[in-house]
């Protein structure tokens, strides 16, 4: 795992709750929109939707990074589980090893008196 992958993904939900408020406060600046002439409200309307829109963009972006940042830390802990794995079967193989022996001292020691 890189070094500072834990501060990135903070770094990261810190932006999508940031772009979440963003984009709440500006879907309820729309609903206070005051009535002017129809083609005039048409057109802050648009300009209005376009900046809700960049800030949709932005907060996908931001959980397509979240995202992509987590599945590199949960690869990790996948490979950390298999090496652990690996080293608990090593162990087990080493701890049974040398219990046989001790049987087999045993019993030669009887065998012989």
């Amino acid at each position: 795992m890189e070094v500072g992958a834990g501060k990135v993904i903070f770094e990261l939900r810190k932006q999508i709750q940031n772009l979440t408020s963003e984009l709440q406060k500006l879907e309820n600046d729309s609903k206070n929109i005051p009535e002017l002439i129809q083609s005039t409200n048409l057109l802050r309307l648009n300009d209005h939707l376009l900046e809700v829109n960049k800030k949709r963009i932005e907060l996908t972006s931001a959980y397509e990074q979240y995202s992509k940042e987590l599945e590199k830390m949960i690869s990790t802990v996948f490979d950390i589980q298999e090496d652990l794995k690996e080293i608990l079967k090593t162990q087990s193989s080493l701890l049974s090893k040398p219990s046989k022996k001790r049987k087999t001292t045993t019993k030669s020691k009887k065998s012989k008196k």
